[in-house]
């Protein structure tokens, strides 16, 4: 079994000026060029977690809670939520603020999952489980199984007659 990493091994934190040619005709950045960063940065700090190349098998629960104008900079922060056999969930967080540090809202959130390829046969393999130490990373990594569960309901993976997770929340 690999060696459990905890979630600050691996946080990746990316910080984007918002120009003219990332914004719409409002001004506003562009949602496609927000989502393409956050799995910029998501998918580092999933390759920093596991060691190895990834790639995007889902976005979920993505938010868009107000406009980034243009001039503004955002930071990005992910982070890795929880390890599975071969994929692992990152929680992205996007912050937005003047130049000049003022005005600093959050402006987006999501999770993304990845799935670990090996080095030579680009098929998924293991990777380290993560190891939550406060109560946020705790919340976060509990929370994940539940989210894990519906992603596999939704996709056809699993039944939901068989989403025992769901089914205990729903009976209670």
């Amino acid at each position: 079994m690999l060696k459990a990493k905890t979630v600050n091994e691996s946080v990746t934190i990316m910080t984007e000026h918002i120009m003219p040619n990332d914004t719409n005709p409002l001004g506003n950045l562009m949602g496609g060029n927000l989502m393409r960063w956050m799995d910029i940065a998501a998918a580092v700090c999933a390759g920093k977690h596991c060691g190895c190349y990834v790639v995007t098998a889902s976005v979920d629960y993505v938010s868009f809670q107000g406009p980034i104008h243009l001039g503004d900079v955002i930071t990005i922060t992910a982070c890795v939520t929880r390890a599975f056999n071969t994929s692992v969930e990152i929680f992205v967080e996007v912050v937005s603020a003047d130049i000049k540090g003022g005005n600093m809202r959050k402006c987006n959130d999501a999770y993304l999952t990845f799935v670990a390829l090996d080095d030579v046969t680009r098929k998924p393999t293991a990777m380290p489980p993560v190891l939550p130490l406060n109560e946020s990373e705790k919340q976060r990594y509990e929370a994940a199984a539940r989210r894990r569960e519906i992603r596999l309901v939704q996709s056809g993976k699993i039944k939901l007659e068989d989403a025992e997770l769901l089914k205990a929340i729903f009976k209670a």
